[in-house]
């Protein structure tokens, strides 16, 4: 193995472990950024859906208080109506079996048009006598109400609410009474009882535990009916053994409710742990709000795991969504940053194996060298074979230079000589028919394009030395005019295939005109080629301006390029041809871009389109 590529290979190992390494970095920066976007994002996404909720919960519970309110106002118009009634006045007065039936069923309409569970009339003694509900089992009347609250505070302050368990219904309801007065003073009151079986179950169709206590924390309205009576706070006992002994709430326990861990955050919600009917626990958010117009508290649980885990999921996806393109980004970035290097290095290693080599060659010259020099003295016959061989080797070497200008030129001026021969026949013919004056035509042609033929020589030769003719304005109709002469000898029997849309006069372009002919004469004679003897070949020139500049378009719709040509179509020696050299379009392609322009290809089955761009040239 030469001395170089051992470094040169140590160098592309190295390359390959720095990559191994960085690439094993990444991962662990991805994974680190992912598992940490993952949290954060979870826990962003839990505290805004926390932050949601409560404001959603908050909204619906205000809601629900405002509705429960409506339901309340309702009714209590209910008493204080009737209270000015003059013909339940006069059955207090003077009670009268016809005059209270008559009130039975006034009561009876009203309660069953106002939604009322049952209105009643008391007397001041408080018994009952007459009631929306005189026809029922269940009927009010006859019964004595006097140890009742609302019975007693509605005689004392003429007017009460009180939410109890009916005696003869068992029905829990909050009753409105108000106090009836006559001429001597009170003479009874009047109550309508309100149940709340439709509100909830409104509340409980909502899927969410809904419940209004009052001011001792004493669950009266409940989405679930075995949490009534029961109470969110501890009553001393002293005040239970009251409240028990009253019959408002019948013989509830009232035990607390089955909340655990509850736990008050800053915006006045909490988050508590339920233990719902049928053994199931989950966790709640608990928001509360004032029922106006009454001393009662709505609160409102809404299953908190589910939405939590939701915005958590939601604001993960949001992270992937983001992190993840950026994380491919950095990727690709890497990646192409890696292959750049290693194509930098393989180049470079090709370079340093060339230099080897031709260090070897040139080693061995030399220690040929050598050897011969230190022979010289004793075999001089050895020394001028040794001459001899040189000079060989010298004439080799330029034989192999101008057969590769040989090639070029040979390409390059193909077309114009094909046309002089062309030219020249024609010219003989000519002049055995005896036409003079043609045949001198022809030959100025032949001198015309023998001229072109020298300055297509000139031309090749600066191409070699990599030199660039001054850009200047050029008519390109005359570059197509130029450019179909020399093509119409060589292919005289297909030019009819060629449809050319020529531009006006003063459409120039930056160039040189022998040079953009043979820019032209190169693709017209591949399309041609491409072609062949098709009777439906037809190839298109067009010339027009555009944003780029000029642009000059070559299309045939021959059967397209090969694809194992199509990668290389540019490549010096590349040809599908087998008498093409593969030179044309290298050198078209060359000759484009020293006049700041590019040429470009699209191909297909249905044909092949040639598009030169060059620069447009300013007027003066």
């Amino acid at each position: 193995m030469p001395p170089m590529a051992i470094p040169l290979k140590n160098d592309l190992g190295d390359l390959q472990r720095r990559a191994v390494r960085s690439w094993s970095i990444f991962a662990l920066v991805a994974v680190a950024l992912l598992a940490a976007g993952f949290f954060a994002a979870g826990e962003y996404g839990r505290t805004n859906a926390h932050r949601t909720l409560t404001d959603q919960s908050r909204i619906d519970a205000s809601l629900k208080a405002s509705l429960l309110r409506a339901v309340v106002e309702r009714q209590r118009a209910l008493p204080l109506v009737l209270a000015d009634d003059t013909a339940i006045r006069q059955s207090l007065l003077a009670p009268d079996a016809a005059a209270l039936d008559q009130i039975n069923r006034k009561l009876e309409a009203l309660a069953t048009s106002a939604g009322a569970a049952v209105v009643y009339l008391i007397g001041l003694d408080g018994v009952a006598i007459a009631a929306s509900n005189w026809r029922e089992p269940t009927s009010f009347v006859g019964s004595n109400y006097g140890f009742r609250d609302y019975f007693r505070l509605a005689i004392r302050d003429g007017q009460a609410e009180h939410f109890a368990m009916g005696t003869v219904s068992k029905r829990p309801g909050l009753y409105i009474s108000r106090r009836i007065d006559g001429p001597a003073g009170p003479i009874g009151v009047i109550v309508a009882k309100l149940e709340f079986d439709g509100v909830e179950a409104d509340w409980a169709n909502t899927g969410k535990a809904v419940y209004v206590t009052d001011r001792r924390g004493i669950v009266i309205i409940t989405s679930i009916p075995s949490w009534r009576f029961m109470t969110t706070k501890q009553i001393p006992e002293e005040r239970l053994a009251s409240i028990r002994e009253s019959l408002q709430f019948g013989d509830a326990p009232l035990l607390p409710l089955p909340f655990s861990q509850i736990e008050a955050a800053a915006d006045g919600s909490s988050t508590l742990n339920a233990l719902l009917p049928g053994g199931h626990a989950e966790t709640f958010l608990r928001v509360e709000t004032l029922v106006p117009s009454t001393n009662w508290r709505l609160e409102q649980l809404s299953p908190l795991t589910a939405a939590l885990s939701a915005g958590a999921r939601e604001a993960r996806l949001q992270m992937l969504a983001v992190l993840v393109p950026v994380l491919a980004l950095a990727a690709l970035l890497m990646r192409r940053r890696q292959v750049v290097a290693f194509r930098s290095a393989a180049e470079r290693a090709a370079r340093n194996e060339l230099e080897t080599r031709v260090e070897e060659r040139t080693r061995d010259l030399t220690m040929a060298r050598d050897r011969l020099e230190t022979e010289i003295a004793d075999h001089r016959q050895t020394t001028e074979k040794l001459q001899a061989v040189q000079q060989d080797l010298v004439q080799a070497n330029r034989l192999a230079i101008l057969g590769q200008v040989a090639a070029g030129v040979a390409h390059e001026i193909n077309q114009p000589v094909a046309t002089i021969r062309a030219y020249a026949d024609n010219a003989r013919t000519f002049l055995d028919r005896g036409q003079s004056a043609t045949a001198a035509e022809n030959l100025t042609s032949i001198a015309e394009l023998t001229e072109r033929v020298g300055t297509i020589t000139d031309e090749l030769r600066r191409f070699a030395r990599k030199g660039n003719f001054v850009a200047e304005p050029t008519e390109m109709r005359d570059v197509i005019e130029g450019a179909m002469l020399l093509l119409r000898s060589r292919f005289a029997g297909r030019m009819d295939t060629i449809r050319i849309s020529l531009p006006p006069n003063g459409f120039k372009a930056m160039g040189n005109r022998i040079r953009l002919e043979q820019v032209l004469i190169n693709l017209l004679q591949n399309a041609l080629e491409a072609l062949g003897d098709a009777e439906s070949g037809e190839i298109r020139v067009r010339c027009a301006e555009t944003e780029r500049g000029i642009e000059l378009m070559v299309a045939d719709n021959g059967p397209g390029i090969p694809e194992d040509v199509r990668d290389e179509l540019f490549t010096p020696f590349n040809t599908s041809k087998e008498e093409g050299l593969g030179l044309g379009l290298a050198i078209s392609k060359e000759i484009v871009a020293d006049y700041g322009g590019d040429i470009a290809v699209e191909t297909g089955a249905s044909g092949t389109t040639f598009t030169v761009h060059l620069k447009k040239a300013q007027a003066q």
